[in-house]
């Protein structure tokens, strides 16, 4: 199985922040919380390797996870790193929809305003991710892998398997510090989890 893991909750998921690349947004202490829950989610499971975005709030939340599954190390892979989202970097959500417009719809939808604004496309945000998954396939046969990452690399990856639309992506959220899992059988892909987690975290959640 590919397990991709969102990572958990940061700084600026809680002020509405786009934090794209920026380093200096951590987990805050309930995202610590949730890696921590989410790493005895997983214990059941042998787990071959562990990945991960270089980007902080990825990062912690994967080595919280490498602990409690006994791994060793995470291995850093930029092709799991956030969105760099340019001329956008740091700007509120609000005032970012008042200026712009719904910007994450205009996101998926590969509008000439993401360019413009030198955001990384959606594009290229899916052709990275899915050279990271054809990379564990060859590395990891039959093993079960983790991939800390962020919502929309793991969105772009859902597109692929689910042929989605941009709108159903824009409405689509990927919870914090939850499992997105993939399996992959004579080169098919299927989706067997998305926003999975301890049943208590979904009412925390939602």
């Amino acid at each position: 199985m590919i397990i991709f893991l969102r990572h958990a909750q940061a700084e600026n998921n809680t002020k509405r922040i786009l934090a794209g690349r920026t380093e200096g947004v951590p987990l805050t202490k309930t995202g610590i919380e949730q890696a921590e829950r989410i790493a005895k989610y997983l214990a059941p499971i042998d787990i071959s390797a562990i990945y991960s975005s270089p980007i902080e709030r990825a990062k912690h939340t994967a080595e919280i996870v490498a602990k409690n599954c006994s791994l060793e190390e995470v291995v850093i892979d930029e092709r799991l790193t956030e969105i760099d989202m340019g001329k956008f970097t740091r700007m509120n959500y609000d005032d970012m929809f008042a200026k712009y417009g719904n910007i994450f719809l205009k996101f998926y939808e590969n509008d000439p305003v993401i360019s413009e604004h030198e955001v990384e496309t959606f594009p290229d945000v899916q052709k990275r991710v899915l050279d990271m998954v054809d990379h564990v396939l060859k590395k990891h046969n039959n093993e079960n892998v983790i991939l800390v990452t962020h919502m929309d690399p793991i969105k772009s990856m859902l597109a692929k398997v689910m042929n989605l639309v941009p709108q159903t992506l824009f409405e689509l959220i990927v919870a914090n510090a939850s499992l997105t899992i993939i399996t992959e059988q004579d080169k098919k892909f299927s989706l067997s989890a998305i926003n999975a987690m301890d049943v208590d975290r979904y009412y925390q959640t939602w």
